[in-house]
């Protein structure tokens, strides 16, 4: 066996080269160790919140408009601009905010009220001259009161009759009628709507298990097992089939779909061990005032499955980088745009795993940089939201103001990614932005697309925190109909409806459907408010 001194150089210059080379290595391997321990204890520990305040300690949070060139300038140290801005080009102007103070909100005046009247006895009401004192006014103060939930027993009596002449005479009609039983959204069960629409919406968009609503209602005497309470959620769900396929038609109506997916564990999947991942895809789209959100779940995270789902869709389709939505882009009639916020998060990720003296540096580091343009660029939207610009004016804004900017970071990261270890946090950032900068760039191209997929987060946000408290379903059937509740719930927060009254509402008339027309009345964006609030 040949030693390994035998291949070193007996030149010492060449010896101190290569120990110098190996030293640089190996301090180049312990920075990206350190950096990857201080981003998962950040991940662990830190604060989950992706603002960077205005003022910290930790963090210097760029100005809004002309940041970057400021950070650009110092950095680069050359007379060259490589702005966000600069001396020749307009800056965008936000009024200053105007704080109100703080004080208490009134109450609501649709919430009943109770009168307690608070008199002085008869002796009081006489002045100390002797003469008896008038009313001129009434001070009044109110007080929000509570009464816990109450629980009752709907007793349905049907009178039955009789004819006393027919008795013992033989006849094909029977002699005693009865009224018919009311039309119920779960045959022979000894819920109603109301207490079904309560569980549902308690589970699906407050995250409370059906374990600890069992647990509740015990506490009020009422004994409801949580599989009793799971199979009430079921044939919900399926009675709500017909209502999903609407809203899969409204999803494919409108010129924008925006995609998430997240994990959950489902149990008893056929051929698939329990501690599998399986997936539950959310899409939100449909017309721009009247927005569909529809969840879906899937044992798998391929991208056939939004492809099959999404089958005959013309439009804009709007994703996070996962490779998997990549062949959406690829069908004809699709255009496929990028998100901004998971660029950002990127860079916001390597801000956290920083040392702690970096950290405080104000500028200088590249990573305050992009996220200087990307700020820029989302000030921008800012102003559009503000100013209530619609889409035509959007798309000549962004024209204006952020296509000059996206030119000026993408010119940036050209130059300094290949400055940048690869293998490191701002390495993967910089990256990211450049394989995905054809997507990023779309949202130029409509007015109606948004910066970012926030829309679709926001709308898988309450099954990520329920996913937190119920860990897994029992099996698929159970996947499928939550899948089927989420989306009800959340189209009818995204069209403005109370998700409680609004599932009462179709729970007591989905009985009662018969024709197309008569279950899309039934539909978030098609239901009459009018009907919906004189009944509460």
């Amino acid at each position: 066996m040949i030693s390994p001194i035998a291949n070193l150089p007996d030149n010492v210059a060449e010896l101190q080269n290569i120990i110098v080379e190996r030293e640089q290595l190996y301090q180049d391997h312990i920075k990206l160790l350190e950096e990857k321990i201080r981003f998962l204890q950040d991940k662990i520990f830190g604060r989950k919140s992706e603002k960077l305040p205005a003022k910290d300690d930790k963090y210097c949070q760029l100005a809004l408009f002309n940041e970057a060139e400021d950070i650009v300038d110092k950095q680069a140290a050359s007379p060259e601009p490589e702005s966000a801005g600069g001396a020749d080009t307009d800056t965008i102007s936000v009024p200053a905010h105007t704080r109100k103070k703080p004080g208490r909100k009134p109450i609501p005046d649709h919430l009943p009220r109770v009168e307690v009247i608070h008199d002085l006895t008869e002796e009081e009401k006489l002045c100390g001259c002797g003469c008896q004192m008038s009313k001129i006014g009434e001070e009044v103060s109110e007080k929000l009161d509570i009464i816990p939930a109450k629980i009752q027993v709907i007793r349905h009596i049907r009178y039955k009759y009789a004819c006393k002449n027919c008795e013992g005479v033989e006849s094909e009609e029977s002699a005693v009628k009865v009224a018919p039983p009311p039309v119920q959204l779960i045959p022979k069960s000894i819920a109603t709507e109301g207490l079904v629409a309560y569980i549902i919406v308690s589970k699906f968009a407050d995250a409370l298990p059906f374990y600890r609503q069992e647990g509740i209602f015990e506490r009020i005497g009422v004994e409801i097992p949580r599989s009793t309470m799971a199979n009430w959620a079921i044939q919900a769900a399926d009675a709500c089939e017909p209502l999903l396929c609407l809203l899969r038609q409204e999803l494919l109506s409108g010129p924008v779909i925006n995609i998430d997916e997240t994990p959950v564990q489902v149990l008893g999947e056929a051929g698939r061990a329990n501690t599998t991942k399986s997936y539950m895809w959310a899409f939100r789209g449909g017309e721009l005032d009247r927005p569909v959100v529809i969840f879906r779940y899937d044992p798998t995270r391929s991208g056939q499955v939004p492809k099959d789902y999404l089958q005959g869709y013309s439009g804009y389709i709007q994703t996070d980088g996962y490779f998997g939505y990549d062949d959406l882009g690829k069908q004809p009639g699709i255009i496929h745009v990028g998100c901004w916020i998971h660029a950002r998060r990127m860079f916001v990720d390597v801000l956290d795993a920083l040392p702690a003296q970096a950290r405080k540096k104000k500028a200088g580091n590249a990573t305050t940089v992009a996220l200087g343009y990307i700020g820029t660029l989302y000030a921008i939207e800012a102003k559009a939201r503000e100013e209530k610009l619609t889409p035509e004016q959007i798309y000549q804004l962004r024209q204006e103001k952020s296509k000059p900017i996206l030119e000026q970071l993408k010119a940036w990261l050209t130059r300094m990614y290949p400055q940048t270890p690869p293998k490191g946090l701002l390495g993967k950032a910089m990256e990211y932005c450049l394989n995905q900068w054809h997507k990023l760039e779309r949202y130029l191209l409509d007015g109606r697309l948004k910066i970012d997929n926030n829309l679709i987060e926001n709308a898988i946000r309450p099954f990520v925190v329920g996913r937190k408290n119920w860990l897994f379903s029992a099996n698929p059937r159970g996947a499928k109909a939550s899948a089927a509740l989420y989306s009800l719930i959340e189209t009818a927060k995204a069209n403005g409806l109370e998700p409680y009254h609004y599932l009462r509402f179709i729970f007591e008339k989905l009985p009662l459907a018969k024709t197309q027309d008569d279950y899309k009345a039934l539909l978030p964006q098609y239901i009459d408010r009018e009907q919906l609030k004189n009944l509460w």
